[in-house]
């Protein structure tokens, strides 16, 4: 299998730049109609009845050629399907220098993951308005639920009902780059390490960025901790928001914290292993790998208002006092969300 072509650090896919010289592209050209069409037609307006014998005709209007048959439908799916498996096999798709392979995340990963967001947990998004239509932010985000999925519906989240669709690139631990499938996953994804440098650069190439600066106390802490925000580290994530000039959206999610109520940490277990803690749930090891299926249960995420760093001097990041003041009042926004949310919400599963 040949490599993906690998895309300097701010240059834009050749399909992108190839949009922009012809302005459109020959898939999204409408056929010529066979008669005047009005200047404006509601998208929603159908004939009422069709004269016998057509039936079965596609007008101008239709959008997918479903109603000639199903089967232009299925054709151009099943060749889009064979285009897109042509491309991965021969390496003629795209990566950033971090391994972001937006193809394979849009097309692939968001479609295995979207049911899990929409049907299992049922996520309900609010606040999406608050994170910019361009140019950098970064969401700063509660972490629990002893496995990291937060993280991945967070970012299916906003890929799927930000107007203009963007993409969150995720900071991990490094653990999550040690381990050989979720490494290569996680980088396909759009994730990286979570330090300075690398979101910095995210952040001055215009990206949304995510981090749950609790890391693994909060996605490690007991049940009986449950929306208690842990500790926000040294306020890591607010000098790099200062120096990049990038607002700080303030993120709350409920539900994940109960998908694997954590009811004890083997400590042995976990030295052993080499990671931060070794959970035991109600089913978990004792059910075996059915112990790995997360509770089914109501998720909501609110996106707070933006808070602006671009009316700070370029020193500021270097201020101690006022890092600490912002990592206080982003701590703060976060927990007084989650606890309005807690008593607006009617049970954990509904």
């Amino acid at each position: 299998m040949a490599d993906a072509k690998v895309i300097p650090f701010g240059e834009e896919p050749r399909s992108k730049r190839r949009a922009k010289r012809t302005g459109t592209s020959r898939t999204n050209r409408a056929p010529a109609p066979l008669a005047p069409v009005p200047a404006q037609r509601d998208e929603e307006q159908r004939p009422a009845a069709l004269p016998a014998g057509q039936a079965g005709q596609a007008g101008p209007g239709d959008s997918g050629g479903e109603r000639a048959g199903q089967g232009g439908g299925w054709d151009r799916r099943i060749a889009h399907g064979l285009s897109f498996l042509r491309r991965r096999v021969t390496g003629e798709y795209d990566v950033d220098d971090f391994g972001y392979d937006q193809e394979l995340t849009d097309q692939v990963m968001m479609s295995l993951l979207r049911p899990f967001k929409e049907k299992y947990f049922r996520v309900e998004v609010k606040g999406i308005e608050n994170i910019p239509e361009k140019g950098a932010a970064l969401i700063v985000a509660n972490h629990s639920g002893t496995l990291p999925i937060d993280g991945l519906m967070l970012q299916v989240a906003v890929h799927d009902h930000h107007p203009a669709g963007r993409n969150v690139r995720m900071l991990a631990a490094d653990l999550v780059f040690m381990l050989p499938v979720v490494n290569e996953l996680s980088r396909k994804l759009g994730h990286t390490l979570a330090c300075a440098e690398d979101a910095q650069r995210l952040l001055e190439r215009g990206e949304v960025v995510g981090v749950m600066p609790e890391g693994f106390k909060g996605i490690g802490k007991p049940f009986s901790e449950r929306y208690k925000l842990q500790r926000f580290g040294r306020g890591g994530f607010v000098q790099t928001a200062l120096r990049a000039g990038a607002p700080i959206v303030p993120c709350s999610i409920v539900g994940a914290e109960e998908i694997y109520p954590m009811i004890g940490n083997s400590r042995t277990v976990a030295r052993l292993l080499g990671i931060p803690y070794f959970p035991l749930t109600p089913s978990f090891p004792w059910l075996g790998p059915l112990g790995l299926v997360p509770l089914p249960t109501k998720w909501t995420i609110q996106f707070g208002e933006p808070i602006s760093t671009d009316d700070y001097p370029p020193e500021a990041a270097d201020d101690p006092m006022l890092m600490f003041n912002l990592t206080d009042q982003v701590r703060e926004t976060i927990q007084h969300t989650l606890y309005k949310l807690l008593v607006q919400r009617r049970s954990v599963f509904f």
